[in-house]
């Protein structure tokens, strides 16, 4: 603190780079002269959380290593190579350290009797560290790169790891996000017109601790500026997080200087006027400092309760002074307006009226920002009551994408609940029994195919079937149609705002049961709604569902499971459908229906399509549900043994089947032994399968459309992209 001032006396634009063990943050702080000789510190912005570090690093320099100690085209299994790992650590540190030697050898232990004997060494040279770790992520760009969308080699242990391993790279694509034309001082503090190129750099994080690393984002930023950049002292710069957290609680009381961090924008919440969005209110001026709240006396809202509801926040970094409550112009030819991603909500859940109907109140709005970086919003009723409802806004996420298309529907959408209404609707119509079973084909006459109905149009189309469930009951038929539109409606149970919340209503029923129990054919929609459903329910729910089809899984002869309570004798083979898709059961449950699947289908009776389930159960990727939850390699293999044993002309499923269960990660922990994965690979191109197939299992890959819908077991909705 004695010396900030002469150590920015020349100072305008500060750059931090935290480069930690497992993530990088970039920060921009500007300075300008204060009151006192302590000049005025404001952080003006903040760069997105990459998950990319020296984790990282160390992986990358454990697969080089790897190659020399197993040999070839050798892995080691996932624990080996956890050791590795840790022993590249350490080499990385002393190879880039002061005084560091030529070359440093890596030593991996043998495991059991041959800990000693059996281990292996290998010998790494400076060179190579600074070839990896230096060019590969500290590599000495241009300032007009930006980080590139190919994701490298570094998903392992299937992290959501940064797409480019460059730092320098994300480094100036964060510098880019913040040159603003509006923004004089970034203007004058850069000597490029695109970019605003700090003056000095403050390097925090362990990473740092090697000179070479610290050294290359120095002469990033110089060759950007074109002359060197002042280098803040940091001796010590992985506890940097540490004693930030102690200076800023110290400045918090007063006994240290403040890093200010006044809004940078104006923010405003976009007004729905019949459909016109071109209007906001400011919510927050620009220049608003952290924990200031700022009440809105001056207007009043309706917030409704009990419903999916949308907020929009707009934002803009125009040097006009708007004052809290000012309503303007955001549409996009109005001025430099930018459109954040919505937040999709459903406030006060149990807020609806006695018909269950949501309802409206009126509330004022006040508003703050956080010095994490987000803003909240208090909806405060204006009754006596002076109930407050919370909204956050987190304003560090990336620009929406695609804003211009928020708010539209499809056109026949009318039409389309019209006709829901006249089957599932209140008021008892005279509606035929036939008509009741055209009503699917009507609705792709008013929408176009169903194929083609996109998620946004299936959650409104749920959003009317569920306002009117209780009208499903009317007849078999209007319960077995209603089951199928909102199962269809709803799938995959996530991927949409707001399908936590929908799934999470659709449960209630689940207690409820269906009216109908003799007709088999409702008895199959029950379940099919609950597969297309399952993607949303967390593991209670799943496993009520399998303890209720568990006395029908099993083997003949098996009296393990009791029939439940009301459980069904219909819908075998979709019951068998929606156990597999029960992602989130523990995994010895997992492997209990594969084992009675696998004895099951050693009989001709069984449908040959529980081989897709057989599959789905065991497959080594999971399509929502948790890595962790998958079912071991070594069940995995022998699952594999009995389904290589089958002629894959004659029984088609299993060809898939096998693709599931050998597909590759890269995760060692769960993918199955390269001889295993070998084999399928050869009985993949013996049979002429799709090369796609083939793919999965020589390398990791990511899955078209076409074989994403397998997985799920139909097609999956227009707009839904997965990313597991």
């Amino acid at each position: 603190r004695e010396t900030l001032g002469d150590e920015l006396a020349k100072t305008r634009l500060v750059l931090i780079c935290d480069v930690g063990g497992g993530t990088t943050d970039l920060t921009l702080i500007q300075v300008e002269a204060g009151d006192s000789d302590e000049p005025r510190l404001t952080r003006i912005g903040v760069g997105n959380h990459l998950m990319l570090g020296g984790d990282n690093m160390d992986l990358a320099l454990a697969h080089l290593v790897e190659k020399q100690l197993a040999g070839g085209d050798g892995r080691l299994s996932a624990a080996r190579l956890s050791q590795l790992v840790e022993r590249c650590r350490a080499a990385k540190e002393q190879l880039l350290g002061e005084n560091a030697p030529a070359s440093a050898s890596i030593t991996l232990l043998g495991a059991g009797s041959k800990l000693i004997g059996g281990a292996r060494s290998a010998e790494v040279t400076r060179e190579e560290i600074e070839r990896i770790i230096v060019e590969g992520f500290f590599p000495l760009v241009s300032e007009n790169e930006r980080p590139g969308r190919t994701r490298a080699g570094i998903v392992e242990f299937g992290l959501p790891y940064a797409s480019d391993p460059a730092i320098t790279r994300h480094v100036a694509a964060f510098l880019a996000q913040h040159a603003s034309p509006s923004r004089e001082a970034l203007r004058e503090a850069a000597r490029s017109d695109a970019l605003p190129v700090p003056d000095t750099l403050l390097l925090n994080g362990g990473v740092f601790r090697a000179a070479p690393l610290a050294k290359r984002v120095a002469d990033t930023l110089g060759h950007w500026r074109g002359e060197p950049v002042h280098v803040l002292a940091n001796d010590n710069p992985d506890v940097a997080v540490a004693r930030g957290a102690v200076a800023y609680a110290l400045a918090r009381a007063g006994h240290a200087p403040k890093i200010g961090g006044g809004s940078a924008r104006s923010y405003f919440l976009l007004l729905d006027e019949d459909g016109d969005a071109s209007r906001g209110v400011c919510v927050l001026p620009r220049g608003t400092e952290e924990g200031q709240a700022i009440h809105l006396a001056d207007r009043t809202f309706a917030l409704r309760l009990g419903a999916p509801v949308r907020f929009h926040l707009v934002s803009s970094v125009a040097d006009t002074a708007y004052r809290a409550g000012e309503i303007a112009d955001v549409s996009a030819s109005a001025g430099d307006f930018v459109r954040l991603p919505p937040i999709a909500t459903v406030v006060d859940p149990h807020g609806q009226t006695n018909a269950g109907k949501p309802r409206e109140t009126p509330v004022q709005l006040t508003t703050s920002l956080t010095e994490v970086g987000t803003l909240e919003m208090h909806c405060i009723a204006t009754d006596d009551s002076a109930q407050r409802w919370l909204l956050e806004f987190q304003l560090r996420r990336e620009e929406s994408k695609g804003d211009a298309a928020v708010g539209q529907t499809h056109p026949a959408l009318p039409k389309a609940i019209d006709l829901i209404d006249r089957t599932f609707g209140t008021r008892a119509q005279d509606v035929a029994p036939k008509e009741v079973k055209r009503l699917r084909a009507q609705l792709e006459q008013a929408l176009g195919p169903r194929d083609t109905w996109d998620i946004a149009l299936l959650r409104e189309l749920f959003g009317a079937l569920w306002d009117r469930a209780k009208k499903r009951r009317r007849s078999a038929d209007h319960e077995r149609l209603w089951l199928n539109l909102a199962g269809y409606a709803v799938r995959p149970g996530f991927g949409h705002p707001l399908d936590e919340w929908r799934v999470e209503q659709l449960w209630t029923l689940f207690d409820q049961g269906i009216q109908y129990v003799n007709e088999n054919q409702i008895w199959s929609e029950w379940w099919t709604l609950w597969r297309r459903a399952a993607g949303g329910l967390d593991e209670a729910a799943q496993l009520r569902l399998l303890d209720d089809m568990a006395f029908v899984l099993q083997p003949p002869g098996t009296s393990r499971y009791r029939r439940a309570a009301g459980a069904a004798r219909a819908g075998y083979e979709d019951m068998v459908r929606l156990a597999a898709s029960l992602e989130r059961v523990p995994v010895e449950r997992k492997v209990e229906v594969g084992e009675w699947l696998l004895t099951r289908l050693k009989k001709p009776s069984e449908n040959l399509q529980s081989w897709w389930a057989v599959g789905r159960i065991g497959a080594r990727q999971p399509f929502y549900g948790s890595a962790h939850g998958v079912v071991p390699p070594d069940v995995a293999a022998l699952w594999l043994d009995a389904i290589l044993a089958l002629d894959w002309k004659k029984v088609e499923p299993a060809a898939f089947a096998a693709v599931q269960i050998a597909r590759m990660t890269g995760d060692r922990s769960r993918d199955v032994a390269d001889d295993v994965r070998a084999a399928v690979i050869d009985r993949l191109t013996t049979m002429g399968a799709a090369q796609s197939w083939i793919a999965m299992v020589r390398e990791t890959v990511v899955l078209d459309r076409a074989d994403e819908g397998r997985v799920f077991g139909e097609t999956l909705p227009a707009g839904l992209k997965l990313i597991g």
